[in-house]
């Protein structure tokens, strides 16, 4: 059984900064792309940030794009969502998503096949 399990989630300040933590177990993903999605209350989930199966080529929304840093580790079958200069429009819960062959949309959430069960980020003024 295939599980993702995110961590790190958390209340912070405004200008703070959290990491996240996306374990998956039950299959390999070194193989594939992942990525972070996040949805705040009353709006549709929105693409973060994704990453390569080597690292080597990073995507992120450009609402966070400078602030926000993807990276994996493979041996341990983890992705990681750093997250700095927080804003309070940054407040949602956070899904890491992967999917189960190669993709070419990494941007796009209907192209994932597994979802974690989310972690509350909250970012205070």
């Amino acid at each position: 059984q295939v599980q993702l399990v995110e961590s790190g989630g958390g209340l912070v300040q405004a200008g703070g900064s959290l990491r996240l933590s996306c374990a998956a177990s039950g299959r390999t993903f070194r193989w594939y792309t992942m990525g972070w999605f996040r949805q705040a209350p009353g709006k549709e989930r929105e693409f973060v940030a994704a990453i390569s199966w080597s690292g080597g080529n990073t995507y992120y929304a450009d609402s966070v794009k400078g602030r926000f840093t993807i990276s994996r580790d493979n041996a341990k079958n983890t992705v990681y969502l750093q997250m700095n200069s927080l804003k309070p429009e940054d407040t949602a819960v956070y899904y890491c998503a992967a999917p189960g062959r190669a993709i070419s949309r990494w941007y796009d959430g209907n192209e994932y096949d597994y979802w974690g069960q989310g972690t509350q980020v909250t970012v205070s003024s």
